[in-house]
């Protein structure tokens, strides 16, 4: 069956480091957010009327296009304010609606463990997050944006859980 995995999760709780140990063990693509957030804010400024639209037809389009093929792959998402809250719940229907499914995970991390990696050179690469005053200053509205995401078939703590532990968890849950 064709498989969208919604990886989600707050700054720094290891979406990509986990995403990628299951796009090895499945063959399944990684579809990171930040391909297409980094691709547009070449252009755009971050949260600008452009960017905010650009942003979210791109992740729409390519999930569409993938769940039209019957592709599973994995996508990776840090919700916050700048998303429309249906974002989710549109991405899970282009896979439900030709017969596929959804697999919500969420991985969660405490703000005192996300300031202790976020500054992590690897974040660098993508252009994340890197800065802990800012995330000081945007953790509220990070959790609000969390807590607006639909209920999530797992929930793992990476404080308690290596990047392999959590892959395993989840590939189980997969059945993969």
């Amino acid at each position: 069956m064709t498989t969208l995995l919604f990886l989600h999760g707050p700054p720094a709780a290891g979406k990509y480091s986990v995403a990628r140990r299951i796009a090895d063990a499945t063959g399944w693509p990684l579809f990171h957010n930040h391909l297409v957030v980094d691709a547009v804010a070449a252009v755009f400024p971050f949260g600008s009327p452009g960017f905010v639209r650009l942003r979210e037809e791109f992740w729409l389009a390519t999930l569409a296009q993938a769940a039209a093929e019957h592709r599973s792959l994995i996508f990776t998402y840090q919700p916050e304010p700048s998303v429309s809250p249906a974002f989710p719940e549109r991405a899970a229907a282009l896979f439900t609606d030709v017969g596929g499914n959804c697999r919500f995970v969420r991985l969660q991390l405490s703000l005192d463990a996300q300031l202790a990696r976020i500054a992590n050179a690897d974040r660098a690469r993508f252009g994340k997050l890197r800065d802990p005053e800012l995330l000081r200053q945007l953790h509220d509205d990070f959790v609000r944006a969390e807590a607006a995401m639909p209920a999530s078939a797992l929930t793992i703590n990476t404080a308690d859980s290596s990047a392999d532990e959590a892959a395993q968890r989840i590939l189980a849950l997969l059945g993969a």
